[in-house]
């Protein structure tokens, strides 16, 4: 018997059978290098660490549900010179998630909002933590289906409970029935727990009559923006660039 075959099941029963994955390699490499046991067993087990740390940004990434696979480093901040690029740098450290702050991207259509708020995400998702991408309109017409199905709680856990909710293009429609409260609710959850990244087309006082009820509107706007980053993008936009020699991305 092959001596990897006893290790087998005591590397199961210890939950550690990735290590096979490199075993033999690491093992040719002690030889040729003439390791200690200890050099041996700390890159042996550093394989592990590495697999599953990749394993674990793999779920994360997955439950995050992105729209697009997004990053910073494929965003063209040159195109818009009134893009903050400082500030969303500064954001991509994701000290704003562990403060628990939340982020409101406002612009026009096509400016790059999506992109950065998923690009914020996927940084979330490297440094550890939980992230949920939605557009509004689908968190919102989820909501919907589960209080007629009587799923309502358990469905609003999914938008409460990551460390990370991001939720694109609100105001596209307006709010009707029971979406305004659902909104407030994850808002009101939300506060001082965990972050939000939310991007709108509209401004910012536009998103008052979303709620339909002046007051609701004000207990969540100002729970919402307590702690917030508001970051207004203007400029091209980058589905319909300018033409013509004197044209300037900008």
């Amino acid at each position: 018997m092959h001596p990897t075959d006893e290790l087998i099941p005591i590397l199961k029963k210890l939950r550690l059978s990735g290590v096979l994955q490199t075993l033999d390699v690491r093992t040719r490499q002690a030889a040729e290098d003439d390791l200690s046991h200890h050099e041996f067993l700390l890159r042996l087990l550093s394989d592990e660490v590495e697999r599953r740390d990749a394993k674990q940004l793999d779920l994360r990434l997955r439950r995050a549900a992105f729209e697009h696979n997004k990053s910073l480093e494929d965003f063209d901040f040159s195109f818009n010179s009134k893009i903050p690029k400082a500030r969303i740098i500064d954001l991509a450290t994701c000290g704003f998630v562990d403060k628990r702050e939340n982020v409101c991207l406002v612009g026009q259509t096509g400016v790059g909002k999506s992109h950065i708020a998923q690009a914020l995400g996927h940084r979330a998702c490297v440094a550890g933590h939980t992230v949920v991408y939605t557009s509004a309109h689908h968190m919102l017409t989820q909501l919907r289906a589960a209080r007629a199905d009587g799923s309502h709680d358990r469905k609003m856990l999914r938008f409460t409970t990551p460390a990370l909710l991001i939720i694109d293009d609100l105001g596209l429609r307006a709010l009707s029935g029971d979406e305004p409260i659902d909104l407030y609710d994850i808002i009101r959850h939300r506060y001082e727990r965990a972050s939000t990244i939310i991007t709108s087309n509209r401004a910012l006082p536009e998103w008052l009559p979303l709620f339909n009820d002046e007051l609701l509107a004000s207990a969540a706007m100002d729970r919402l923006l307590h702690h917030a980053h508001i970051i207004e993008i203007s400029g091209h936009s980058y589905r319909n660039p300018p033409r013509g020699r004197g044209a300037k991305a900008a």
